[in-house]
């Protein structure tokens, strides 16, 4: 389950009223190339892009353009000014860059989040930056350094971190499983009322979630197949697990059985940016992602095609500005950090929650609440694959909260007070078109399909798509939709 709090950080979809209400999107730009101010359009992008050398980074021209000649990108400029700062830095010539990532965002103060240079006074504030993370070739570091909008000040924030080869991680092993778009349900229980919806709404996957060495997920492949399904498991320990000597060599050699046994996917931990999942004022993607290397190449060398899901974050904004607690990590912070850590070797699909939707996955605005990114479909696809070109997402757990049959839901969930069970039924079904249609996702699981408990603190029953009385109206729609 997502972490339900209020959200701090300003939404990446709404930089660009913010830009716009600073009268930065049309600005003007002056430098050696181009003496004469020339108006820019910004296109402000959810996803940052980069590439690989040589074709991803472009070289720097011998001579200026003719004049007619179109201005590079603004995103080109601001990495130029960002590269040449690095190059004197670390006397490296830097034309060619083993990879990089860009974003353009909102920062909390002048410095742009960085330790700024000795005597200069910082400015609390919102302030419009690009951040680029640059991998010299032939340096196992990446560096975080990040330029103004108006390309007049860089600002160094160090080292952002190693690059696998230069890590301890392991070289990646097997292949990646493939396959096209697949919908499935998170279970309580596999009895008949169960296998029934689930095959009226298509499903094909079931998921369920064990600790590490429960013999029973063994019972859950046998009877998962035995209804003709393929199974997810998703593995996740205890926050003090993690502390044990020797724990994520016992984690891959269980998760190796699992795969060994027929599990057609395993997803490695869950909601690891948020303490109840992680020790606190512990929380690393990189330690992370040594666990991910260690369960992956185990799986691979007893199953090639068990399908190895990374351990989808919980959506939140709750760390603020800052994006890090003790407590939590915003998950796009935490998750861009997963991928700077080595993170897309040892993944065939990047997991990722929505579980906080209160309308339609069609729509990128008009949510009552605010505009940030998590809670529409469409932006938190993007925020979650910002960091990984080229995979493919699998939604772990998809879901709308609907407290139809139930009565009132407890405060932290009151967002989802209005929610219909028609709502869910429709949006549910909107959601597996439109992740089938977009081509970035590879499966997507239904939070959840029947689980009875609604609580004061937990209302979980209210996600179901088999409601109180038992009906499934999410079951005939999906059905309507999937082939």
């Amino acid at each position: 389950m997502a972490l339900r709090v209020n959200k701090f950080v300003v939404a990446l979809t709404a930089l660009s009223i913010a830009l716009m209400m600073f009268g930065l999107p049309a600005v003007s730009v002056t430098n050696a190339q181009n003496p004469t101010p020339t108006p820019m359009i910004v296109i402000v992008t959810a996803t940052p892009v980069g590439g690989s050398a040589p074709p991803a980074v472009v070289a720097t021209p011998e001579a200026p353009p003719a004049a007619d000649a179109t201005v590079a990108p603004r995103e080109w400029q601001a990495f130029n000014v960002a590269r040449n700062y690095l190059s004197r830095k670390i006397n490296t010539n830097l034309r060619y860059v083993t990879s990089w990532t860009w974003e353009l965002a909102l920062f909390p103060d002048t410095a742009l989040g960085c330790p700024p240079p000795p005597g200069e006074t910082v400015l609390k504030g919102n302030t419009a930056g690009y951040q680029f993370i640059i991998q010299p070739l032939g340096n196992p570091n990446r560096y975080d350094i990040r330029v103004t909008y108006d390309l007049q000040r860089v600002y160094d924030c160090g080292i952002a971190g190693t690059a696998p080869g230069g890590s301890n991680l392991p070289p990646a092993a097997g292949s990646a499983a493939g396959g096209g778009f697949e919908l499935g349900g998170h279970v309580l229980e596999l009895g008949p009322g169960t296998v029934a919806a689930m095959k009226q709404a298509k499903m094909r996957w079931v998921k369920k979630q064990v600790r590490p060495g429960d013999g029973a997920a063994f019972g859950h492949i046998a009877a998962a197949k035995a209804n003709g399904f393929k199974i997810l498991l998703s593995v996740v320990g205890k926050p003090e697990d993690i502390l044990v000597p020797g724990f994520f060599d016992q984690y891959a050699g269980y998760v190796a059985e699992l795969a060994g046994a027929g599990a057609d996917g395993i997803e490695v931990w869950n909601e690891m940016n948020l303490d109840r999942e992680w020790p606190n004022g512990q929380i690393n993607p990189a330690k992370y992602v040594e666990l991910l290397a260690k369960a992956y190449n185990a799986i691979k060398a007893r199953n090639p095609n068990t399908l190895v899901i990374s351990g989808a974050p919980a959506p939140t904004g709750a760390a603020g500005p800052g994006g890090k607690t003790a407590a939590y990590w915003n998950d796009d912070v935490y998750m861009l950090e997963m991928a700077q850590a080595g993170a897309a070797q040892y993944l065939d699909c990047v997991g990722v929650h929505y579980n906080e939707g209160i309308v339609s996955p069609n729509q990128t605005s008009g949510d009552p609440r605010d505009n940030y990114p998590t809670r529409y479909f469409s932006t938190q696809l993007n925020r979650a694959l910002a960091g990984f070109p080229g995979k493919q997402a699998c939604f772990t757990e998809l879901g709308y909260l609907s407290p139809e049959g139930y009565g009132a839901l407890p405060g932290g969930f009151a967002w989802a007070q209005n929610v219909t069970v028609a709502q869910q039924a429709q949006w549910l079904a909107e959601a597996a078109v439109l992740a089938s249609r977009s081509g970035r996702v590879r499966l997507m699981i239904v939070w959840n399909v029947d689980f009875p408990f609604f609580t004061g603190t937990d209302p979980m029953g209210g996600y179901a798509i088999i409601r109180p009385g038992g009906a499934c109206p999410a079951c005939a729609t999906l059905g309507s939709v999937m082939p």
